[in-house]
């Protein structure tokens, strides 16, 4: 899987959110993380930014270290053919947030004409750290 890693444009949009302690909960960051026939990094950047933008940070954070994993099958239109929560933070209304927000941000763009396969699967890591 090829990586995409921008937790400063996560933090900012949430920074917005009431109630958001950075110094006392950690910080929240999302990665995702690409099937490496994908070689788009525009279209990356476009998936990443737009689950970013629909985050919407329970009031509950796990632990700093952990995280929730949201894995995602993208069809050709840029569709979620599926998304399912393939590791739990521990804290379910902060899982439960992850899988919505990659849910919500469906459809993407479509899958680059340069991408030969008709599906991408791809995995979002929320998490907070120090």
């Amino acid at each position: 899987m090829k990586r995409i890693a921008a937790p400063l444009l996560f933090l900012l949009a949430l920074s917005v959110v009431p109630g958001f302690d950075a110094l006392a909960a950690g910080r929240p960051s999302l990665n995702v993380y690409f099937q490496s026939t994908l070689k788009d990094p525009g279209y990356q950047k476009q998936v990443f930014q737009k689950v970013a933008g629909l985050w919407k940070a329970p009031s509950a954070f796990p632990a700093v270290g952990k995280k929730c994993v949201v894995q995602a099958v993208l069809s050709r239109d840029g569709r979620v053919q599926s998304a399912f929560v393939s590791m739990e933070s521990g804290v379910k209304a902060w899982d439960k947030a992850a899988l919505a927000a990659v849910e919500k941000a469906s459809p993407f763009p479509p899958l680059p004409a340069s991408y030969e396969h008709e599906t991408l699967e791809a995995h979002f890591h929320v998490a907070v750290v120090p």
